[in-house]
């Protein structure tokens, strides 16, 4: 089978890759290397069976003929990260509504279409104030500040573009809701919890908690999330269907912070700063984010593996090995 992974260098995308190639596949990966990183794809470099493109998503000619070339596409290209959203609201539209507009036109051209899994987020829920989100719940966003919702606005967009590409255009396309990702690979710089974390309890660095630390959150190992988004892959009957993605296990970010410290035998201490000291500006965030899956378990038969508590040791054992390279040992 031939595999696309547009932003193939990424967290998700990469691990991805990986997944593919452990099955013998043909991958094909394509990232500008904005947010990805090249070091995720060194071992995939080695396997005859991937190619990699270091292109834009946007203006890379060679788009339509890869699309031509996959039996399956994941459009995981995207800027994220919160301070990305903010800092730079205008390339998060252009690259996030452009990308997606693209891979489902280059789709659409062909007699013969791949299956297509467009990734969107959990961001799309807004301020529900709903225990657990579901699929048909009410999408809820303040009016006072726009630049909070830019990215969210993107990715309610690429949803509304695979809707119409699979009810206009036959392409069998399926939006999946990301809850929360977390695992190797995944890097702080734009604001992600976990890493952040993870670094500054190994290092023996204040871990920074935004706010009270009351917000939950629930999050999914990339290792779990990427067999999900295979799995729905495979299931055509998901075609034309958004659905959620992720664990329902839900947790505060003290909590967290508390968890990171215990897994890692930190001294560090936890630091509460408010938000607009974090993004240098007012910031509102959603106070609990938890995935209602029945939906996705009526299509596939999928067990989260990964415990929070498994990942955290994984990526504090990362975080420890990478600090002790950084800093030999007198």
């Amino acid at each position: 089978m031939n595999v696309l992974i547009t932003g193939g260098a990424g967290f998700i995308g990469s691990n991805l890759v990986d997944l593919y190639l452990s099955r013998g596949h043909k991958v094909h990966a394509i990232d500008d290397l904005s947010t990805g990183f090249g070091a995720n794809l060194s071992q995939a470099m080695k396997n005859p069976n991937f190619k990699f493109d270091h292109q834009d998503i946007v203006t890379w000619q060679g788009l339509e003929k890869a699309v031509q070339w996959a039996d399956v596409v994941f459009h995981m290209a995207a800027v994220v990260g919160v301070k990305r959203v903010l800092e730079d609201s205008l390339n998060v539209i252009k690259t996030n509504c452009g990308g997606t507009e693209r891979v489902l036109e280059a789709a659409a051209r062909l007699k013969w279409k791949p299956r297509v899994i467009i990734a969107s987020s959990s961001e799309v829920y807004g301020f529900n104030t709903k225990p657990s989100f579901a699929e048909t719940d009410d999408l809820v966003m303040r009016s006072d500040d726009h630049f909070r919702w830019c990215y969210t606005a993107t990715k309610l967009m690429d949803e509304f573009m695979a809707q119409a590409y699979f009810m206009e255009r036959d392409v069998p396309v399926t939006s999946v809701r990301l809850f929360n990702t977390v695992g190797p690979r995944q890097a702080g710089a734009y604001g992600m919890v976990v890493p952040n974390f993870v670094r500054q309890a190994v290092s023996g660095r204040s871990i920074i908690v935004f706010g009270d630390g009351n917000q939950t959150r629930s999050f999914c190992d990339v290792r779990d999330m990427v067999q999900m988004l295979s799995l729905l892959a495979q299931n055509e009957k998901t075609a034309g269907k958004i659905l959620n993605a992720g664990n329902d296990r839900e947790i505060s970010i003290l909590d967290l912070a508390k968890l990171v410290k215990k897994i890692s035998e930190s001294t560090s201490n936890i630091k509460f700063i408010e938000y607009a000291e974090a993004y240098g500006r007012p910031f509102k965030d959603v106070d609990h984010r938890r995935p209602d899956l029945t939906e996705l378990r009526k299509w596939i038969s999928f067990t989260n593996k990964w415990k929070l508590e498994d990942t955290l040791e994984d990526l504090v054992a990362l975080e420890t090995k990478k600090q002790q390279v950084r800093i030999p040992a007198e």
